[in-house]
């Protein structure tokens, strides 16, 4: 498959400044992903056929610019402030440096050549920019960076600092970037209305050791997902449990690890955030079972646990949480090796990335980035048609293969 081209970067800034000089501290679950690489997601859209003086690019820049007025925070870059006892403080600089904007092009490349293969393309790991940085590396390089590629008949593009923003976070930004819809101040999360001091040891950031791994998108209909979701409840005898989480569980039993998902934080604090909080407020939940009792306890019961973990992270949770981690800062790292044993999932089919339309149609699928990724990450997408769910699954190439010779996992697909 082609390589990509770069025809030309440029540096957009805010059309209107204002509060972008404001430093902006971080709350814990922002400062737990500096060690992590950036949000790395990607729109791929049909090429549209525009009038010669009409040009994407030029496009996107001005409606772009507009935005950073009002996300005046992705304009800046990361500061810190040394401390005399060997730790660093880390915030916001809203200096209005700009983001970063790359125009590509993939010579060769159609939709069809991203979408119809069983396993994700490699090539897709070049339509993202920023993708050996770590959110820390947010000091010198941009906080939010756009990579406009056009293929023979499509375009993709965005990668954002972890640090400084979520998934919610990341879809609000899309949104406002075509609707300029309004964002709210971000603040302190109640009992960390300080810079949160992280000692030098625990910025340590470390390589694990790698392994093979390909990616898969499964797609699930509406129709099937509901079929998992009355399994579920049927074998519980309940109705509090969700579709996401009868899908998730199917998955889970057909790849044996233990399982930390992502819990949303947001209305768990008190008072709750508004759902236009922008900022990273996620908090990992962790489910383990043993192996035999996932598989033979049904798919109900392995539901219900997921439900049992969700409901003990209460508001009193959340505060112990942040006032935690404050005293003892221990960001996230990939080389630790309770991470890269897991199966994880991030994002949400909650997204409305599908709304997503910035005057020339629709998406025709979304896929991310490399940032983050090794064996049993699993990304989470709303899918094209209404109610449906895609599973962006990076495996070890033996698993995937294993999923897709079981004919009780691959029934629900």
């Amino acid at each position: 498959m082609a390589a990509i081209s770069f025809i030309s970067t440029a540096t957009v800034a805010p059309k209107n400044p204002g509060e972008s000089t404001k430093r902006i501290e971080f709350n814990p679950w922002e400062l737990q992903y500096l060690l992590l690489a950036p949000i790395q997601r990607g729109l791929l859209f049909r090429k549209p056929t525009l009038p010669q003086e009409h040009s994407i690019i030029d496009h996107l820049k001005t409606s772009l610019s507009r935005t950073l007025d009002l996300f005046y925070p992705l304009a800046g870059l990361l500061g810190t402030t040394v401390n005399d006892d060997n730790t660093t403080c880390f915030f916001i600089n809203g200096n209005g440096a700009g983001v970063q904007f790359i125009h590509a092009a993939a010579d060769g490349v159609t939709v069809g050549d991203i979408l119809d293969p069983v396993y994700v393309p490699r090539v897709m790991s070049s339509f993202f920019p920023l993708h050996e940085t770590r959110s820390f590396h947010g000091l010198s390089e941009p906080l939010f960076a756009v990579q406009v590629t056009e293929l023979v008949d499509g375009i993709f593009g965005c990668t954002m600092n972890h640090v400084v923003s979520d998934g919610t976070s990341f879809q609000h930004f899309l949104n406002s970037w075509i609707f300029l819809s309004p964002v709210s101040k971000r603040w302190f999360v109640p009992h960390t209305q300080f810079a949160i001091r992280i000692p030098q040891s625990a910025l340590v950031f470390g390589r694990p050791p790698s392994s093979p791994t390909q990616q898969r998108v499964f797609h699930f209909t509406k129709e099937k997902i509901a079929a998992l979701k009355a399994k579920a409840k049927t074998e519980m005898c309940t109705n509090r449990i969700s579709s996401l989480r009868a899908l998730l569980t199917h998955l889970w039993r057909s790849v044996i690890h233990y399982y930390i998902f992502p819990i949303y934080m947001r209305p768990r604090v008190h008072p709750p955030l508004p759902q236009q909080y922008f900022g990273a407020t996620i908090q990992g939940g962790t489910v383990t079972m043993k192996a035999g009792e996932l598989l033979e306890l049904g798919l109900g019961h392995t539901a219900w646990q997921m439900n049992e973990m969700i409901s003990t992270v209460t508001k009193v949770e959340a505060t112990n949480f942040c006032q935690s981690w404050a005293k003892n800062p221990n960001p996230f790292s990939r080389s630790n090796v309770t991470i890269s044993n897991a199966f994880i999932t991030s994002s949400s089919p909650r997204f409305n990335i599908y709304c997503t339309d910035f005057g020339w149609g629709r998406p025709v699928a979304v896929r991310s980035g490399g940032g983050n990724k090794f064996d049993g990450t699993i990304t989470v997408f709303q899918g094209a048609e209404e109610g449906s769910i895609d599973i962006e699954a990076c495996l070890s190439p033996e698993t995937l293969e294993a999923m897709m010779e079981d004919a009780e996992f691959m029934e629900a697909v």
